[in-house]
């Protein structure tokens, strides 16, 4: 075990000297820094959304409209996070839910931090980047890549809820934040709607084409389409112990994960599902799609149903289970910054 090197006052009286000369002694800082494992400072957390989450969005409808909010979203704020630079979810990733009443119009924009969209509640609105527009239903999930121009806006009668999830203080610890407004409220459209799942949802891609960017080129990966491969692969049975049945958005050309810096996933958990307790290093936003159930994590148990949302913070044990009917859930992390520095962990344990 390392020892703590002990506090003296000579040793303070030499402190105190070289700290007037922007010097800090390594000994006295470095137990905290290389710990022996992940010491994550979120907290496992429920937001339920019917309960608490939805009564306070639909009231910001009243409070401030979207064009003047720019984006009006209620950010999902980790209670271990409340002094960090920004509020967030986990030290990695923002989530936020976003409304969009009828009739509202999202101003376009672009930055370069890169965001997901995953629908909530409501049909028919729209998210518009760099000039395709997909229409959004629940379970969809849209990815807005970094530094392209986007806009959303709602043609319906009802207002729209979404999850935007972007990779903020990732981008901030590498000082790359850069942001710039559209003239107009709306970037203009010159593809037809479908026109990237055309492209390369289909198993081809354009002959000649030369992927130069890590996003995927496909805009908005459906539920439905989604929802018809898990049921394909549940005929299987082919359930994993810890996940049930997990699949991973991948980018079509590189074979890579959907983003950059995001990892999206989408399980299936079968009806009477008791997961084995798993744990890793990446911090995972879960979102409910289908179903009710609990996740157990570090001895804690978090009920959940259908638009909840939960995390559990990195290297953290925790379990999922069913509750009767089977479950279908929603996550992202940062695991794929993890696999590219060659950090990502993952442990499986045994249930008591």
């Amino acid at each position: 075990m390392r020892e703590q090197p002990k506090r003296t006052p000579e040793r303070e009286a030499y402190y105190a000297r070289i700290r007037n000369k922007n010097l800090t002694p390594l000994w006295e800082v470095l137990k905290g820094i290389q710990t022996n494992e992940p010491k994550p400072h979120e907290l496992p957390t429920l937001w339920k959304y019917d309960q608490d989450v939805k009564p306070a969005l639909m009231e910001s409808g009243s409070v401030i409209s979207a064009r003047e909010a720019d984006r009006r979203v209620l950010i999902l704020e980790n209670p271990g996070l409340r002094d960090y630079f920004f509020p967030c979810i986990t030290h990695s990733l923002f989530a936020g839910l976003q409304m969009i009443m009828p009739g509202e119009v999202a101003p376009s924009h672009r930055h370069t931090q890169g965001a997901l969209r995953f629908i909530i509640e409501g049909e028919g609105a729209y998210t518009a980047v760099n000039g395709e527009k997909t229409t959004m239903r629940p379970g969809d999930f849209v990815i807005t890549p970094s530094w392209t121009w986007h806009d959303h806006g709602n043609e319906t009668d009802q207002p729209m809820v979404w999850l935007d999830g972007l990779d903020i203080p990732i981008v901030d610890m590498l000082n790359c934040s850069f942001f710039e407004p559209y003239p107009e409220d709306q970037f203009p459209i010159d593809r037809p709607e479908g026109d990237s799942e055309a492209r390369w949802a289909t198993g081809m891609v354009p002959d000649g084409h030369q992927h130069r960017v890590p996003t995927s080129p496909i805009l908005n990966y459906s539920y439905t389409r989604t929802r018809e491969a898990l049921e394909r692969m549940a005929a299987r049975g082919d359930y994993d112990d810890c996940h049930g049945l997990k699949m991973n958005y991948i980018n079509p050309v590189t074979g890579e994960w959907a983003m950059p810096t995001i990892g999206t996933s989408m399980r299936l958990l079968p009806k009477g599902f008791s997961g084995t307790p798993f744990r890793s290093t990446d911090g995972t936003v879960y979102v409910v799609c289908e179903g009710e159930g609990r996740t157990v994590v570090n001895g804690t148990s978090f009920e959940w149903g259908p638009r909840d949302v939960f995390v559990v913070p990195t290297w953290c044990w925790h379990y999922h289970e069913t509750n009767g009917n089977e479950a279908v859930i929603f996550s992202y992390s940062d695991r794929p910054v993890h696999e590219k520095l060659g950090l990502y962990r993952e442990q499986r344990g045994k249930r008591a």
